[in-house]
């Protein structure tokens, strides 16, 4: 039996660590199955615009992805309402609504990972509890997230 081909939400972040000593190892592996057709990346307007401000060489990592493999959304008013329901329950605070428009924009695309490499605001369980729990107040299916070292090793 085939396994799902899974849509992974990328952040910004994870296009930062292909070029990170501390990320660049699982971060690399983890293009290369991408590459390989294992993974359908989903990204944002909020990631291409956090991305135009990094340096050339990780700009290109998305735009040197075929096509095929990858999907934009799209920062709706239901993305924006979800991401200050975040706020509004204290997830996290303010400083960090563009972390709150990933995670809503990968719930309400059912991303069926949101893949960071940010421990503080995103990939933290007490912060993950939170987004669930907001989530399923407002009639939204709960969000996995993980980091890369979590999604590229399996047992084949």
């Amino acid at each position: 039996m085939d396994a799902k081909i899974l849509n992974l939400y990328l952040d910004t972040s994870v296009f930062g660590g292909y070029h990170d000593i501390e990320f660049e190892e699982e971060t690399k592996v983890l293009f290369e199955k991408i590459r390989l057709g294992q993974f359908i990346i989903m990204y944002s307007d909020i990631t291409e615009s956090e991305l135009s401000m990094a340096p050339k060489k990780v700009r290109e990592l998305l735009a040197d992805l075929p096509d095929h493999l990858k999907v934009k959304v799209e920062l709706t008013e239901e993305c924006v309402n979800l991401a200050d329901a975040y706020l509004s329950e204290n997830v996290v605070g303010k400083t960090s609504r563009t972390d709150c428009f990933h995670i809503a924009m990968s719930t309400i695309n059912n991303a069926d990972i949101l893949v960071s490499w940010n421990f503080k605001h995103i990939v933290n369980v007490i912060r993950i509890r939170g987004y669930n729990a907001v989530n399923l107040k407002f009639g939204y299916q709960q969000i996995d997230i993980r980091s890369p070292k979590e999604i590229i090793y399996n047992e084949n």
